[in-house]
């Protein structure tokens, strides 16, 4: 019996290393899913898209596709101001992320709010984010032509300055992705849904694959 166990000693030892090395992987594959909360406004929450196609489910894809298993959690709410986004933030953190998408900020333009007023929100909301000790990737918006030149300028400008403030990563322009030298031409517009304001499918395709490399470097990954 002694010389059968002293037989088999070397594979039962591979069996356990082997045990071993898969008990260490499926820890290191759990710890390493990143948890991305994406927080936003109905570009966010996929307004006028299929569940599958909209922004958040084609960022999990995206990163997945790069060897980036992730949770992400789709926190966008049609409608919302900086305002709304502020008063629901902490009940919104209701577990540990790795990297919030701060997203918000388009509806206050369109409503004509004061960008001073966007501007102390988002710093409300960073300043909650950074006290949580969250890394954030901010989102910013422009304003067009048509609200004048000081509003255009003071509005985009609270974007750069909240990031070089809290030293976030940040991405300067959601719709960047889709806007060419024209901003009307039909070319842009046919990454756009009917109400000339949402991004369709193919849109938010494009707007994830240049936003994507952002949220992997704010992920540290």
């Amino acid at each position: 019996m002694k010389n059968l166990s002293s037989r088999y000693a070397p594979f039962l030892n591979l069996c356990n290393a082997i045990s071993i090395m898969l008990v260490i992987w499926a820890n290191h594959s759990k710890a390493e899913t990143k948890t991305i909360l994406a927080f936003g406004d109905s570009l966010t929450q996929g307004y006028g898209l299929p569940a599958e196609v909209g922004f958040v489910p084609q960022m999990s894809t995206w990163l997945e596709e790069r060897g980036i298993s992730n949770q992400m959690i789709n926190a966008g709410v049609s409608g919302d101001t900086t305002a709304g986004g502020l008063a629901r933030l902490e009940w919104t953190l209701f577990q540990p992320v790795d990297l919030v998408i701060l997203n918000l900020g388009s509806n206050d333009m369109l409503r004509g709010l004061n960008p001073f007023l966007t501007y102390d929100n988002l710093n409300k909301i960073m300043e909650k984010l950074q006290n949580h000790k969250i890394p954030t990737l901010l989102i910013g918006h422009h304003a067009p032509l048509n609200y004048g030149a000081s509003y255009k300028e003071e509005f985009e400008k609270a974007f750069a300055k909240l990031a070089i403030k809290y030293g976030v990563s940040f991405y300067p322009f959601y719709f960047k992705a889709l806007m060419g030298p024209d901003q009307v031409s039909p070319d842009v517009q046919r990454y756009f849904q009917n109400d000339g304001l949402h991004p369709n499918a193919q849109g938010v395709s494009a707007i994830v694959s240049k936003i994507g490399p952002y949220v992997v470097r704010a992920l540290g990954s």
